[in-house]
């Protein structure tokens, strides 16, 4: 279990100061471009829902959210166990390691950050452990950096998403199990069995 481990800490190291540094030195709705790059811009959003700012349910929907997202990560903490147990594929293991450090990621945000940070108005940035925060237990906010616009048009913008350094380890992992599938969920070879 020490590589996975290390991975999660590493991914969840990253994502929270990343976060964490966007909340506390960027107003909402700041970009700047990286390097003076067009394609390339951190861009300070806030999101409340799922991906691409999807929401259902208002605080009730919210809540349940998060607390399926509490009993997700308890699957994937187990598929990642048993599959260090039963000796799986290392790129299997890497790219559970992934989702899980990235589940984990986001999830902080949406417990915590409500009591942790407050949302001032107009060009103000957050502060972290604010007297008066912005939200409850289990209500805040998955903060979103990165943008990369690879095309804008008059009405069109190529892939629009806004992510964080979370949701870039799941999609990596996803990436990993689509194109090395057969590999990654290959039998250990001591239960590869040769024909007698």
């Amino acid at each position: 279990m020490k590589k996975p481990i290390l991975i999660i800490f590493i991914v969840l190291l990253i994502d929270q100061l990343s976060k964490i540094y966007i909340k506390t030195h960027f107003y909402l709705g700041e970009e700047i471009r990286v390097l003076g790059l067009d394609w390339f811009r951190i861009h300070f959003v806030e999101n409340n829902g799922m991906a691409w700012g999807t929401e259902f349910g208002g605080r009730t929907g919210k809540l349940f959210l998060t607390i399926f997202r509490l009993f997700a990560i308890v699957g994937i903490g187990y598929w990642l166990y048993d599959s260090v147990q039963k000796k799986a594929n290392h790129l299997l293991i890497i790219a559970i390691a992934l989702i899980f450090a990235g589940a984990l990621g986001n999830i902080i945000d949406s417990v915590f950050y409500g009591i942790i940070f407050d949302t001032p108005g107009g060009r103000n940035v957050a502060t972290f452990f604010a007297d008066k925060p912005y939200g409850e237990l289990f209500h805040g906010k998955v903060v979103d950096m990165f943008y990369f616009p690879m095309y804008r048009g008059e009405k069109f913008t190529f892939f629009n998403a806004i992510f964080n350094v979370a949701d870039t380890a799941i999609s990596v992992a996803v990436g990993l199990l689509l194109f090395f599938n057969k590999q990654a969920f290959s039998k250990p070879k001591e239960e590869i069995t040769t024909p007698q």
